[in-house]
């Protein structure tokens, strides 16, 4: 839970960190995603300083924000940021998330857990492109719930993210997130881009209604140059022509936005190594039909095969 002590709101706008930009944008031939496998259930206008879905929480070094009106109101405000701007832009940023200590913890656990050598390549949903999967995703990753001991930190967070989304599906005049019926999402994938120029292509989160309808990216890099380390997040909403949303991987923020074809995005070549954190939160109608899909696929494919291997044995 978000901690308070003693109204403003306790969310700001933030300086011109990310930015808006007009241009035509070059598009990739590949549109990726993850499959079903890989889930474990549980018009801007006007010249701006700073693009209007970017906030900054006011917390102090200890993750403190001050505000008298108690926990609830807290993630209330923040809840009520996330649906305008989901609603208006289909993004939404907040900087200073955690507050430093919090962040430098769950970064720590991060490190650890690469320094092992528990990451692995990141996957594609097609295996026709295996041979050429790091032309497309550059990066490392992992799936954890946050329940050890060694990964605590990332657990407070997973927490924090999961009290947000789901007040905001259940508040009142909460916009297009009250469409969805989120009760579950994935694991955290915990990704690290080492550098080198690694890189994933524009793609699409969700583009087969596999039932995740919203992601949320927390960043871990400290002392982010983005014209030295590049990593750029570059997003392309739909119906905002020739604009485009830059997100630098900055440390302790959060972004959130919708993980269907509304939010085609890449990560633009790493020059440092780059960590984020990602959740996804499934609407269950989706994710049940999906699901039921899923079963139905796997029941043919096991028919066929047992149809090939009857007829290379002369069974009838």
């Amino acid at each position: 839970m978000l901690a308070v002590k003693g109204g403003v709101s306790p969310f700001s706008c933030a300086h011109p960190t990310c930015g808006v930009y007009k241009q035509k944008p070059s598009f990739h031939s590949a549109s990726n995603g993850f499959g079903l496998k890989d889930f474990s259930d549980i018009s801007l206008t006007g010249d701006r300083t700073f693009p209007p879905f970017l906030h900054r929480s006011n917390r102090d070094e200890e993750g403190v924000i001050e505000e008298t009106s108690g926990d609830q109101a807290v993630i209330d405000d923040m809840c009520r940021i996330v649906i305008r701007d989901m609603d208006q832009f289909g993004v939404c940023v907040v900087d200073n998330f955690l507050g430093y200590k919090r962040g430098m913890s769950v970064l720590d656990e991060v490190t650890g857990m690469y320094t092992k050598g528990v990451f692995k390549d990141g996957q594609l949903v097609s295996n026709k492109v295996k041979n050429d999967l790091k032309t497309i995703r550059g990066d490392q990753i992992t799936w954890i719930d946050g329940k050890d001991d060694s990964c605590k930190n990332i657990g407070m967070l997973i927490s924090q993210v999961d009290s947000i989304i789901l007040r905001a599906n259940k508040m009142a005049n909460n916009g297009k997130i009250g469409r969805y019926n989120i009760n579950g999402r994935t694991k955290a994938m915990v990704a690290c881009y080492p550098g080198h120029g690694t890189h994933y292509v524009k793609h699409v989160d969700n583009p087969n209604r596999d039932g995740r309808c919203i992601t949320a990216i927390y960043y871990l890099n400290r002392d982010w140059n983005i014209q030295q380390n590049g990593g750029l997040l570059r997003i392309f909403p739909e119906g905002w022509q020739d604009k485009v949303a830059d997100i630098e991987p900055f440390f302790d923020r959060i972004l959130f936005f919708w993980s269907d074809r509304r939010n085609p995005h890449e990560v633009q070549p790493a020059f440092k190594t780059r960590y984020a954190i990602t959740l996804w939160y499934f609407d269950s109608s989706e994710r049940q039909e999906a699901c039921r899909r899923h079963q139905v696929e796997a029941q043919s494919t096991v028919s066929n095969n047992a149809s090939l291997t009857r007829g290379a044995t002369g069974d009838c």
